[in-house]
């Protein structure tokens, strides 16, 4: 099994006015704004539920409607919700504005929210064979400091863990802070996936943070494709899938899903076996991973796909 945790919340998209509202019933200037399911972590575990791997969610979710949208729309995906902790605080919303290629930016109202109370559970599944992190989590306190706990223990028993730092600046108080914490946390991970994007606002280069513990580097570049960095000295890159984009709400976090589907069916969930692996089986695995994300971008909000929508 896969745990994913972190936060789940909901991303308010803008979307047309439906011809049969009147023009008048909004203030003129305000974008329809669409509630759809979402969060780094929660996209991907159920973009793996799709994917047919077994999952489990692990996080802290509002007890309000949101809340319980969050968690049904996990059951249809097949994840295991048992992990899931309840609480009566409101539901994360982040609002997306999407720029002219599809590109996403996002504010966040994530005062007094639900995901912020998680508490590290006292112990996972034996049979969990990875651990995934990432985005808004590892930010927001005192959550943060228990997804930090959680990556820690888990990494120190032996089990596979992934890292998606997904940088949301505008949640980071003090980027130098960050930046620290994100070192301290490599000797802990084994797979390590950012956004060019997130590489150059972290500093650093992926030769630097193999170093550092994780076994192997996974770089995106939007529609310019994958390149993955090995601690023996692998390197190798594929291009992305052609694809007329929507947006690009929850591409990375289904790159995330299906790097660690990819890897579990290769029975290389493990530092070493990432080195092992070899240029044919990770450009395998990467091509695949720009085929999922070629049909998310390719409709609106985080809709990952299915295993039988990529053959």
């Amino acid at each position: 099994m896969i745990v994913v945790a972190g936060e789940a919340l909901i991303d308010l998209v803008p979307q047309d006015m439906p011809q049969d509202v009147p023009r008048d019933s909004a203030p003129a200037g305000l974008p329809a704004l669409a509630p759809r399911l979402g969060g780094g972590p929660y996209n991907t575990a159920v973009a793996l539920g799709r994917l047919g791997s077994p999952v489990a969610f692990c996080s802290r979710i509002s007890a309000d409607a949101f809340g319980d949208a969050l968690v049904d729309g996990l059951r249809a995906a097949g994840v295991d919700v048992s992990y899931v902790q309840r609480g009566a605080e409101p539901t994360t919303l982040a609002v997306a504005s999407i720029g002219a290629d599809g590109s996403a930016g996002y504010s966040f109202y994530v005062e007094g929210t639900a995901d912020r109370l998680f508490a590290a559970p006292e112990r996972l599944p034996d049979d969990v064979g990875a651990v995934s992190f990432g985005t808004c989590s590892l930010v927001l306190e005192p959550g943060a400091s228990a997804y930090e706990e959680l990556l820690r223990r888990e990494a120190a028993r032996g089990v596979f863990t992934a890292l998606d730092p997904n940088i949301r600046a505008g949640l980071i108080p003090d980027a130098d802070a960050y930046r620290a914490r994100f070192k301290s946390w490599l000797p802990s991970v084994a797979l390590l996936k950012l956004s060019e994007e997130d590489a150059s606002w972290l500093g650093g280069t992926p030769r630097e943070w193999l170093a550092s513990g994780p076994g192997a580097v996974v770089i995106t570049r939007g529609g310019k494709g994958l390149t993955v960095f090995t601690r023996d000295g692998g390197e190798w890159s594929v291009p992305g899938e052609p694809v007329d984009v929507v947006d690009t709400i929850g591409a990375g976090d289904t790159v995330n899903a299906a790097l660690l589907h990819g890897l579990s069916a290769r029975d290389a969930l493990s530092v070493e076996s990432l080195s092992g692996l070899g240029a044919d089986s990770w450009c395998e695995v990467l091509r695949f991973a720009a085929r999922a994300a070629a049909v998310t971008v390719s409709r609106a909000g985080a809709e990952p796909p299915y295993a039988k929508e990529l053959g």
